[in-house]
């Protein structure tokens, strides 16, 4: 499999980097931690073949996108990235979203105070951060998010995740995909973390969920209705080995449009590479239940 070259673009005072394959509507695919744009290589060959120009940026602050100056990953500005991506990209139509963890947790946001900028969105395997904040009290889910507590100190992880050659990158893998070996993928996300300011930026993710020292205080407006009712439809996929869909099972109240919630047997947290068949089927029968193009006879797989 190639994967298309990497391009360029400047959005929200940002140069970030991304793939691009495909014609067609848009569909932004949106990466998590600890990941990057080239985790959905089966998404983008897949969805490109049948009709759609496919896009996967590497988010804020993640090489080769730029570390911004100012270390603001509050939920709002992750947001106006993912709006602003959509206008430069796509001369301000609307997009199809397909977002998994972080990516996912970000959507929710553009889902809330972006409306207008979506067509639809898949999120997987993160349900809505006001349901997963509230169940991060929960033992169980304690166990899932350590690293969520563990990042909100100051220097520690980052002397800590580089020892052993990124040691605590395979733990997360093998912790949250358990049944699953991507040695090779894991290695070149452990070559990203390790570029110069990657590393912190990843952490800022975390620490602005807590702490509003990593949050733009121009965006205090924004905060209450971040959360608020999703209309768009969305389609929301978790692995069913993955104890985050305990919590996404039962967050349908959060969306006031069509939504629908389906799990993939036998996956945990990285589903979209643990059953990219699976998946994908389920992605395009989605897109093309928006309204899109029909599967040509000879684009069938």
């Amino acid at each position: 499999m190639t994967l298309p070259r990497t391009r360029r673009v400047m959005a929200n005072g940002l140069e970030f980097h991304y793939l691009e394959k495909g014609s067609g509507p848009l569909v932004l695919l949106l990466h998590g931690f600890p990941d990057n744009a080239l985790s959905w290589e089966h998404q983008i060959e897949h969805l490109a073949s049948h009709g759609y120009r496919v896009v996967a940026p590497w988010l804020r602050g993640y090489f080769p996108t730029a570390v911004p100056p100012q270390p603001y990953y509050d939920r709002v500005t992750l947001a106006q990235d993912v709006r602003c991506l959509i206008e430069v990209l796509n001369d301000g139509r609307p997009a199809h979203i397909v977002a998994q963890d972080w990516g996912a947790a970000i959507t929710y946001g553009v889902l809330a105070l972006h409306p207008q900028s979506v067509r639809s969105a898949v999120v997987m395997a993160i349900p809505h951060m006001k349901a997963a904040l509230h169940d991060a009290l929960v033992p169980e889910q304690i166990k899932r998010a350590f690293h969520w507590w563990f990042f909100q100190l100051d220097n520690v992880p980052e002397q800590v995740l580089p020892v052993d050659d990124y040691a605590f990158i395979d733990f997360l893998w093998r912790e949250w995909s358990p049944n699953h070996a991507e040695q090779a993928h894991v290695a070149q996300i452990k070559r990203m973390l390790a570029q110069p300011g990657t590393l912190a930026a990843t952490l800022g993710y975390y620490r602005a969920l807590l702490r509003t020292d990593y949050r733009d205080p121009a965006h205090a407006g924004a905060w209450e209705r971040l959360d608020g009712p999703i209309h768009v439809p969305t389609l929301a996929l978790c692995g069913g080995d993955d104890i985050r869909a305990q919590v996404m099972a039962r967050q349908a109240h959060f969306f006031a449009g069509p939504y629908r919630y389906c799990e993939i047997p036998a996956t945990g947290h990285f589903l979209h590479r643990e059953d990219p068949v699976a998946v994908n089927r389920l992605l395009l029968q989605w897109l093309q239940e928006q309204g899109d193009p029909p599967i040509h006879q000879d684009q069938r797989t």
